[in-house]
């Protein structure tokens, strides 16, 4: 350890206490590989603020010493935004231990947090006054809510209740110089200015370290009801959203779509799953219906879906009599990615367009990425409500490292020149991150980037938080 190291190692243990460094390795090695252990990184230290004033005290002794910071919450994300680079000159700065709930409002319908509280506590929060918390998603157990508003989450509940971006009314933000932008207002209008708390949403911790944010609570829902439809084709399920939305209104809370090959996947590696329809039909749509304290929402699901069948839109539809059936057809949805991991690599596109293009998108893409690799198989599945596919082609297992990133490099090219031209997104919820950064500047208008560069520079002038990442 050279003597500059030593140095900022004794000033941060003055700073945080020795509960909030980990300079062992055997204790950083969780902190230094991604979620998916695509990338793996170096650090000289973890450091774990308690607070607020901690976390500025931190990031102020890092900004005079010109040491680089990678914010980390849960460690859960897709696109190794969190992880440090190999150097071994980033500092990790972990908020797990800003794990309190700090106000809980009922009557104004907020809850206030630290950074570091994990999502499923939230949810907990949020129940204990009878609210709901509805970001919902397979890491809520293990991510934080800072770390779902670094990376704007989005789960299975956007289509009625919005992504992150929707969900947060204020934010603390501890700025690259270590001062402290108090921005915790649960305000549903504050037309003062400029949008400094969307500024930090989505900004994958370029910009500062997110502390605290306030949350919109809702009713709790008390009503649901649940379908599995078929259809024959792609269109017919996204003319069938349409019907659901005009006869169902708000009460259309998720809107997910499988096809053949997604199902087939996880039935043939996901235990305990069966197919919930009697002939297997190329696209299905997992519907739910949630409302606060409607009893009617079997009769108006059923009845939707009848029409629905009347009209040619669907084959085939079962509607969920009991938690237990429902929780088996969640379980088909949820079970894509762990059958994916097992089935082989994938290649994945997490990719949104607008819902009016999404039937011709699929269509020309099998097109493409079959031509441009045969013999692949296309696992095509995702939120089909607000527009957002999980476009992924899948890899043999056992197959070798560089032909899978010559594959990547190729079939992302396919995909991604095609999601533009169709007017979508080359990331609709799992971020930028390292994974998508160089193709940004390809996807993304020359007057975006200088946009996004300027704000950049404005506020980070010295490129210490989170270097790598998304720019």
């Amino acid at each position: 350890m050279d003597q500059s190291t030593e140095r900022l190692l004794n000033k941060l243990h003055a700073l945080v206490g020795p509960a909030g460094l980990l300079t062992d390795a055997d204790a950083q090695a969780p902190y230094l590989t991604d979620w998916l252990g695509k990338w793996k990184g170096a650090t000289p230290v973890v450091v774990r603020p308690a607070n607020t004033t901690e976390t500025a005290a931190v990031v102020r002794l890092c900004s005079e010493t010109r040491t680089p910071v990678v914010t980390q919450g849960g460690n859960t994300g897709m696109s190794g935004g969190a992880t440090p680079d190999a150097s071994g000159a980033q500092v990790v700065l972990s908020t797990t231990r800003m794990n309190r709930v700090r106000a809980i409002d009922p009557i104004n319908n907020t809850l206030t947090v630290d950074a570091g509280v994990i999502l499923a506590n939230a949810h907990d929060a949020a129940r204990s006054v009878d609210r709901f918390f509805p970001l919902s998603l397979g890491a809520q157990g293990s991510c934080t809510v800072g770390g779902n508003v670094a990376t704007n989450a989005g789960g299975i509940a956007v289509l009625r209740y919005g992504n992150m971006r929707d969900l947060v009314l204020g934010l603390e933000v501890v700025l690259p110089d270590g001062r402290v932008w108090n921005g915790l207002r649960g305000l549903r209008k504050d037309n003062t200015g400029y949008d400094l708390r969307g500024l930090f949403v989505g900004s994958e911790g370029t910009l500062g370290v997110i502390t605290g944010v306030v949350l919109k609570l809702f009713a709790q829902p008390r009503r649901h009801a649940t379908a599995w439809v078929g259809a024959e084709s792609l269109e017919q399920l996204v003319s069938l959203l349409g019907m659901v939305r005009t006869r169902c209104g708000e009460r259309l809370t998720a809107f997910e779509m499988m096809t053949a090959p997604s199902l087939a996947l996880v039935m043939a590696h996901v235990a305990d799953t069966r197919a919930p329809l009697v002939q297997a039909m190329p696209f299905n749509a997992l519907i739910e219906l949630s409302d606060a304290g409607d009893a009617s929402l079997s009769e108006l699901l059923e009845a939707t879906l009848a029409e629905a069948m009347g009209d040619g839109l669907i084959v085939d539809a079962t509607l969920s009599a009991s938690e237990a059936q429902t929780q088996a057809l969640w379980k088909l949805r949820e079970g894509i990615s762990q059958a994916q991991v097992r089935a082989g690599k994938a290649i994945k596109h997490d990719i949104a367009l607008p819902i009016s293009s999404l039937a011709d998108f699929v269509a020309q893409a099998e097109h493409d990425v079959l031509a441009s690799a045969p013999g692949t198989h296309i696992v095509n599945f995702g939120h089909l409500g607000d527009g957002n596919l999980h476009y992924n082609v899948m890899m043999p297992l056992d197959i070798e490292p560089a032909t899978l990133s010559a594959r990547t490099h190729q079939l992302n090219g396919v995909v991604h020149q095609l999601v533009t031209r169709f007017g979508g997104s080359i990331s609709a919820e799992h971020g930028v991150g390292q994974l998508r950064r160089d193709e940004l500047r390809i996807y993304k208008s020359p007057v975006e980037m200088e946009l996004m560069l300027r704000i950049k520079q404005a506020m980070d002038p010295n490129h210490l938080m989170n270097p790598g990442k998304l720019l």
